[in-house]
């Protein structure tokens, strides 16, 4: 915990809850794009040493169409669940 590296001090390193709404897209993106460009790049090129740069390629251009994609359809996302998912119980 980094309250008890530094002593006493209590100090939060989080960002505050209205940026969540930004940075769960963010986290998502990063990682989708990730593994699905990673298992293209590999079908498509095969594990050869050019793999790395040309999925570093493929990642880039895929997170750029996927993060503002997923800004702009979370909220359609968002009804769709609500209506197929039970709220909580009270």
């Amino acid at each position: 915990m980094l309250s008890s590296e530094f002593g006493s001090a209590h100090r939060s390193y989080k960002l505050p809850h209205r940026y969540g709404a930004l940075v769960m897209p963010l986290v998502l993106s990063i990682l989708m794009t990730s593994v699905v460009s990673a298992i293209s790049t590999a079908l498509a090129v095969g594990i050869t040493p050019a793999f790395v740069g040309r999925w570093l390629g493929a990642w880039g251009l895929s997170w750029m169409v996927a993060f503002p994609t997923l800004l702009a359809v979370l909220p359609l996302v968002r009804r769709i669940v609500a209506a197929v998912v039970a709220p909580p119980s009270a």
